[in-house]
């Protein structure tokens, strides 16, 4: 199944688990940022839902 990628395998390798890494770190990062968000915006609506 693994191409044969001779003496850059070394590198090609490493680029992929740089970048998956990333990948998982931004994904991470997204949800992170959309449940604040989120919170925030309950917060809100339920202050003016009160005040109402």
């Amino acid at each position: 199944m693994m191409p044969d990628l001779g003496k850059y395998a070394d590198v090609v390798l490493a680029s992929y688990v740089v970048s998956l890494g990333l990948i998982v770190v931004l994904v991470v990062a997204s949800v992170l940022r959309s449940r604040k968000a989120k919170a925030d915006l309950q917060k809100i609506e339920a202050r003016l839902k009160d005040g109402a």
